[in-house]
């Protein structure tokens, strides 16, 4: 059944990612991509440190190439290391990173705020990080700090939002860190963007042109307006102060005849 292929494929994928995830822990592991090819399998591993991927010699890479033809099952694998561009945005990273820090013996609320800070830094939209097990005595509990912006419903928060999960052993018990993050150049479905006002102007000769008005540009003409109606007031007023001080006079000079 088609079904069955398909879990069974996104088993193999699970193990895979769980296997790389143990085997490159030191080398800052950020995700892979496995994707079919006419040659093969390529093997996508993304990490913070890729010289420690391939090792001395490439011979990390041909360890790990091995275990994925003949434990994993993968036809003639490839792999191909990248380098994450921006570690602060891989929710992978940044959780191993939590753990690592909360293993030295730091404060749980420490470590969350310095990594919002950093991954905020970055210019990421918005970041969740939850922290759950027994961190405050003997009963578990959860801890979830947030900032910024970011979708915890719907399709936008599993398509658009990314995750990544680390756990790390203590001598309380296991926690569980789990970092969610919107990337800076994230788009919601939602977002609207409103267009600059358009003039058009119609020349002598028939040619139409379009102009955008700018708003400041737009605010500057009304004030001027605004001006120029307050300055003609005021010579109305002038105006209209010398007529009645005329029509005062000429009553004034009739009275006295």
């Amino acid at each position: 059944m088609i079904e069955k292929d398909f879990v069974t494929e996104g088993l193999r994928r699970t193990r895979i990612d769980e296997y790389l995830e143990k085997e490159l822990e030191r080398a800052g592991y950020g995700g892979m991509d496995v994707q079919i090819t006419p040659l093969g399998t390529m093997v996508i591993v993304y990490a913070e440190r890729p010289g420690m991927v391939i090792g001395r010699g490439g011979k990390n890479v041909r360890s790990i190439t091995n275990t994925l033809k003949n434990e994993f099952g993968l036809d003639n694998p490839q792999i191909e290391v990248k380098e994450v561009a921006v570690p602060e945005l891989n929710p992978k990273i940044m959780a191993y990173k939590i753990a690592n820090m909360l293993q030295r013996g730091m404060h749980f609320r420490r470590v969350a705020y310095s990594t919002i800070r950093r991954i905020m830094g970055a210019g990421a939209q918005g970041v969740e990080v939850t922290i759950s097990g027994k961190i405050r005595g003997s009963r578990s509990a959860v801890a979830k700090f947030v900032e910024g912006y970011i979708k915890k419903c719907g399709e936008p928060s599993i398509r658009l939002v990314e995750e990544g999960f680390a756990t790390v052993q203590l001598k309380p018990g296991v926690l569980g860190i789990y970092v969610r993050i919107m990337p800076p150049e994230t788009v919601l479905p939602d977002s609207v963007e409103i267009l600059p006002p358009k003039i058009i102007i119609e020349e002598d000769d028939g040619e139409v042109i379009e102009e955008e008005i700018d708003v400041e540009t737009e605010e500057i003409i009304e004030e001027e307006e605004i001006v120029e109606e307050i300055e003609d007031l005021e010579e109305l007023e002038e105006v209209v102060e010398e007529v009645v001080e005329e029509e005062a006079t000429e009553e004034v000079e009739e009275d006295d005849s």
